[in-house]
């Protein structure tokens, strides 16, 4: 019985461990700057992904009012352009070169709505 035990506690110990090491502690991403590293979920997300949350977010911003149907329009002709820019690129083939810059592009439209939506225009209080 003893031969047995002993496995058994230690394959519910090892069951119990593996998970635990994988599990994701915080947002962190490589280089500490943030980026395309989402910060909820401590992980990196995809350009599709990206344009969601993108999207959603100048949404939510213009329907709490903290953007202006001004602001919340400019920011979806931007948001455009870099989804007919991503499609060009796509028709070939997405380089590296390509890739690093729809990510910067994105980085910086993403930097740009929480700016707005922080900037309190548009207020009455």
């Amino acid at each position: 019985m003893k031969k047995f035990l002993i496995p058994a506690i230690a394959l519910a110990a090892a069951s119990v461990a593996v998970p635990a090491m994988a599990q994701s502690y915080g947002p962190h991403d490589r280089d500490g700057r943030g980026g395309r590293y989402e910060q909820d979920r401590g992980g990196w997300q995809n350009i599709s992904q990206r344009k969601y949350n993108l999207d959603r977010r100048i949404d939510q911003g213009e329907r709490n009012r903290q953007l202006s149907r001004r602001e919340a329009t400019r920011l979806r002709y931007e948001l455009n352009a870099l989804v007919r820019l991503e499609r060009s690129y796509m028709r070939g083939g997405l380089s590296f070169r390509e890739r690093a810059e729809l990510d910067r592009r994105y980085d910086r439209l993403s930097i740009q709505v929480r700016e707005e939506r922080r900037d309190r225009d548009n207020r009455r209080y």
